[in-house]
Parts: C-alpha cells; structure tokens; sequence
C-alpha cells in the first residue's frame, strides 16, 4: 500500500510524544460543544507511519440507498481490551481519561480507525448514534495523523456548518449532546491531498 506524505513543518521530531492538553471549547447548540488542539501530539508524522504499514487495515462494502458499495475508506476497530497498534495510542488514551474523566464520568475503552488515502476517499453526514449515544449525552475523541482534511460540523436536519482542520496530531472531542443533535462528515476534496489516518477514542457502547 504506497502512500505519499507530505511532513508537516511543525512536526520534526523522531518520537511520538503527547503535549499538555489543553484544547479551546466551542460551545454549539443543544447542549453540544467540541474541543479542538492543533499539533497536540509530537512526532505525529512518525506514527502516522507506523500505523500505516503496521495496522491491519481492511476494504468493507455496505448496503446504502438500496446497493451494495464500497466504503471509501479503509478501516480497523479495536475492541474493548484489544492490544492498541502503538504504545504512544496508549498513552494518548489515559491523558483523554484523566482529562475527561470528570465530565465523561467512564474511561474511553475502544479505538476506531480509518484511512483516508487521498481525496476521493471519505464519510458521510453522520452522528456516531449506535449504541447508548442514540438517547444519552457521551464523548468521542479523535485523534488525525497525517495530512490535513476538514472535519465539518452542522445541526442534525440542516444548517449551517463549522469546520475544523484535522491532520499531523491535532484532537477533536466532540461532546455533549453533539452524537445525538448535530452531524459530522469527512467530505471529499478534489485537492491533491495525502493520506490521514483518523483515531477515535469511545467510550463502552458507542459507535
């Protein structure tokens, strides 16, 4: 699987390391909110890498609007107790506790991943609403490594959007009743863009 990355100019480093937490809250409508943290985690290109040729990546097909169609991305979910693909995943899944813990009031215990290998590649309008999220308020917490796409944010039935930046360590948590009352989407760009790699940190029953 070949993959051409360009390195971010503020990610030089040779080792993945996890800066202060200290993401700037947007507060949205409903009682939704999300958190965002350019370049929290250092030597971002570096396990970008490492996740690229080393987690066992997967082509799915899903049943949308009365077909069966490729998924444009590749994906890998690691379960509840599942070993992380790279120790720094650990470590960026216990500062999202200790930090969380509070409002959350559960640890993020599963990891999600997705490839995105160039701009063709995407996900639609969604709320991650399967499971507990459907009816109560939870967190999700994703964690971009790679080059930058835009993460875009509206009110679920219409309106308008924000958006967000995601790429080389930046964190987005998305909070509240954000699951249940707006959606999110990756969409696609016909920019020459390279490959991100996106980790979403949930807690149980989320999806």
């Amino acid at each position: 699987m070949a993959a051409v990355l360009q390195s971010s100019l503020f990610d030089t480093g040779d080792v993945v390391e996890v800066g202060p937490l200290a993401p700037t809250r947007t507060h949205l409508s409903r009682g939704a909110w999300v958190d965002y943290q350019p370049a929290w985690l250092g030597g971002a290109d570096v396990l970008f890498d490492a996740l690229h040729s080393g987690v066992p990546w997967k082509a799915e097909r899903r049943e949308m609007y009365e077909r069966v169609v490729d998924v444009p991305r590749l994906l890998k979910f690691y379960e509840e107790g599942e070993p992380l693909p790279h120790p720094a995943l650990v470590t960026v899944r216990e500062a999202l506790c200790e930090r969380y813990a509070g409002e959350l009031g559960e640890r993020f215990v599963t990891a999600g991943m997705c490839l995105y290998r160039d701009g063709r590649d995407s996900v639609a309008w969604h709320g991650d609403r399967i499971g507990r999220a459907k009816d109560l308020d939870t967190m999700v917490a994703i964690l971009s490594v790679g080059s930058a796409r835009s993460l875009m944010l509206r009110p679920r039935g219409g309106g308008s959007s924000i958006g967000f930046s995601l790429g080389h360590g930046d964190l987005v948590v998305m909070g509240g009743s954000c699951q249940r009352t707006w959606d999110h989407a990756i969409p696609k760009t016909s920019k020459p863009v390279g490959p991100r790699i996106s980790i979403q940190f949930r807690p149980r029953g989320v999806r």
